[in-house]
């Protein structure tokens, strides 16, 4: 049923976000009281990722008629992770061991697991739900889910045309995609807040997070000093004067890639993906960071370079969450069941093997997002651990784009066999 939206000028939604966003910060800076009690509980990022959706929910904005998350994503995130990397420490970033990239190729195997798994599951209850023949077929569909849960869009649309999905059908696939990874991000979260408890269960030892955290933060204080505006404007030359740099680099690269290349045309091939301008633009914007990170811009961390990044990161929070309706859980409730069970397979996938190699939550919950979210949600969930560690996200996003198509295959092979196709 179509339902028409209230605020449809991105002035006036702009507008509603940042409001929310300045009601989680001002109620989140009260220690005592209600709100003390209530964000003991609830992490006020995952407040600003929520009010946005129940703004959707409510039909007051909709990410269909707006702009805003095309804009945070490819304006604001690329200038975030330069700000948030000028202060990096490299050397720090690779002592942090095997355990980032062990969580996160678990999080890719949760993912080929368990959508052959909640196949079963679900067809011993409902099996008209995932039943199908030819490009009706369920298993077809969910091969498209597998591409964006484990690599991303391109890799997404890669499954569509290697797998042939019904056109007409895909609307449902996308809506499982979006609820899910929503509720995903909405729990990994969550558990931020509870970050230690979970690593005491877990009995992790972050000591290597910790040190970098803290060499970070001291680094910061050593250079601390009061910004003027001329340290203002020239962090937002390098942000802005990279992110334009990075959207040229990548216009070239992707360009020369389809035109000199024909296994980057093919939508069928495992390649394809890196002819993503998208891919091109954070990759160069966080390795012209990274080369920042070297000179004597670095200094600029002691100005408030990552809390200008941070700004610009809970602004994109609040535009993902804008994209985000709940009431979308009842619209297919067979086919949501399907992904609820293939994601909590992913999530106790990740658990057990954190459990098992002693892991922090934090490689958890970026490994995790770095698969289901990539690029643009991984270095959210690292950065709300410390500035310092949204690098860690993008690095990891990378690998999911290198595995998705290939990872999506198998998972959908085995997702056939278990449809009985």
């Amino acid at each position: 049923m179509e339902e028409s939206t209230l605020f449809t000028n991105d002035a006036i939604v702009f507008g509603l976000l940042m409001l929310a966003l300045g009601f989680v910060f001002y109620t989140s800076s009260k220690k005592n009281g209600f709100w003390g009690k209530f964000y003991k509980v609830v992490p006020a990022l995952l407040m600003c990722y929520l009010i946005p959706a129940i703004f959707n929910s409510f039909g007051w904005i909709d990410d269909e008629t707006s702009q805003l998350y095309f804009v945070a994503s490819r304006y604001l995130l690329p200038a975030a992770l330069v700000l948030m990397t000028l202060s990096i420490d490299l050397k720090a970033i690779f002592n942090l061991g095997p355990k980032a990239l062990i969580m996160f190729f678990s999080g890719t195997i949760g993912i080929i697991i368990g959508g052959p798994i909640a196949i079963l599951i679900v067809s011993a209850i409902s099996p008209e739900t995932v039943g199908g023949a030819g490009p009706d077929a369920i298993w077809r569909g969910l091969s498209t889910i597998a591409g964006s849960w484990i690599g991303g869009g391109a890799n997404q649309a890669a499954m569509l045309e290697i797998y042939e999905y019904n056109p007409d059908l895909y609307g449902g696939m996308v809506l499982v995609d979006i609820v899910v990874a929503n509720l995903l991000m909405a729990g990994l979260l969550m558990g931020i807040g509870k970050s230690d408890q979970l690593d005491n269960w877990l009995k992790a030892d972050n000591s290597a997070i910790t040190e970098l955290k803290e060499k970070v933060s001291n680094y910061a204080e050593s250079v601390t000093r009061n910004p003027q505006l001329s340290d203002y404007m020239i962090m937002l030359a390098l942000a802005f004067g990279t992110v334009g740099f990075a959207h040229w680099g990548a216009d070239n690269m992707s360009e020369y890639l389809l035109a000199n290349f024909e296994v980057f045309n093919d939508s069928k091939s495992a390649l394809s993906s890196f002819s993503s301008q998208f891919f091109w633009m954070i990759t160069i914007a966080t390795a012209i960071g990274i080369i920042l990170s070297f000179t004597p811009f670095k200094s600029y961390e002691g100005a408030g370079a990552s809390k200008l990044g941070s700004i610009f990161i809970y602004i994109l929070v609040a535009t993902i969450g804008m994209k985000m309706d709940l009431t979308m859980v009842f619209d297919n409730p067979g086919l949501i069941g399907i992904g609820l069970i293939w994601m909590l397979i992913h999530i106790i996938f990740l658990f057990g093997t954190a459990k098992a190699i002693k892991a922090p939550y934090f490689f958890l919950a970026v490994g995790s997002q770095a698969n289901v979210g990539g690029a643009a949600s991984a270095p959210v969930v690292a950065a709300a651990f410390h500035p310092s560690l949204a690098t860690v996200g993008v690095l990891l996003a990378v690998f999911g784009y290198v595995v998705g198509t290939y990872g999506a295959i198998l998972c959908t092979i085995l997702m056939q066999i278990a449809a009985g196709g």
